[in-house]
């Protein structure tokens, strides 16, 4: 009797693991298709943006220099405009 006990417990515990289990594989999907909606919904912007004019690499550019830091990018411009000039350019 005391195995029955033991086993049900067992199962028990593994019932609500496995819940568990199920529960964050589905809010990893549900993150998963909010990540397809939102870069879905980034790919119309810059259909649109294209679409009245604008480079859209050119776009891409400057919104990774506004996720850097200033003195970072003033950094690398310095370091570019000094390799350009070793160059002639």
């Amino acid at each position: 009797m005391n195995d029955d006990v033991t086993e049900t417990s067992g199962d028990v515990t593994y019932r609500v693991t496995a819940d568990e289990l199920r529960q964050f594989i589905e809010r990893f999907e549900r993150l998963e298709a909010e990540k397809k909606d939102i870069a879905d919904q980034q790919k119309e912007v810059m259909a649109e943006a294209k679409g009245r004019g604008y480079d859209t690499k050119v776009i891409r550019k400057v919104i990774a220099l506004r996720r850097r830091e200033p003195d970072d990018i003033a950094e690398e411009e310095a370091v570019l405009d000094m390799y350009k000039q070793a160059l002639g350019m």
